[in-house]
């Protein structure tokens, strides 16, 4: 019983559980807004952009078509309103450590330097 109390109880398992639910929930807000937009360009061009029933020499393309646009708006916005705004505000709060040696290269080159020094 201690080793699922252990397993249960583990950070990582928790965070996982969390951040899947909030991923799910999240992908409702997306479609959603996803539709909208549908809504919309469909509004400008008068009909609704649906490629379901174009079949050329008998092949279904009209509705992978249709889900690879869908898809492709999706991927827009994910990008243009989580992705871009989560980066600039992670520079701006957390700002990247500047360039420079790393720790361990700047450990090994003064060791180097004192070895060459006692040679010398």
């Amino acid at each position: 019983m201690t080793g699922f109390k252990n397993f249960v109880l583990r950070g990582n398992l928790v965070e996982i559980a969390v951040g899947l639910i909030l991923a799910v929930s999240f992908a409702a807000v997306v479609s959603t807004f996803t539709n909208v937009l549908l809504q919309v360009i469909a509004k400008i061009i008068g009909q609704n952009p649906t490629f379901d029933s174009w079949a050329p020499k008998g092949i279904a393309l009209g509705t992978f078509l249709t889900a690879v646009i869908a898809f492709l708006i999706l991927a827009a916005v994910v990008y243009f309103f989580v992705v871009v705004p989560y980066t600039k505000a992670k520079e701006r709060f957390f700002p990247s450590e500047p360039e420079g040696t790393p720790a361990d290269i700047a450990l090994l080159t003064e060791i180097r330097n004192l070895l060459a020094q006692r040679q010398a």
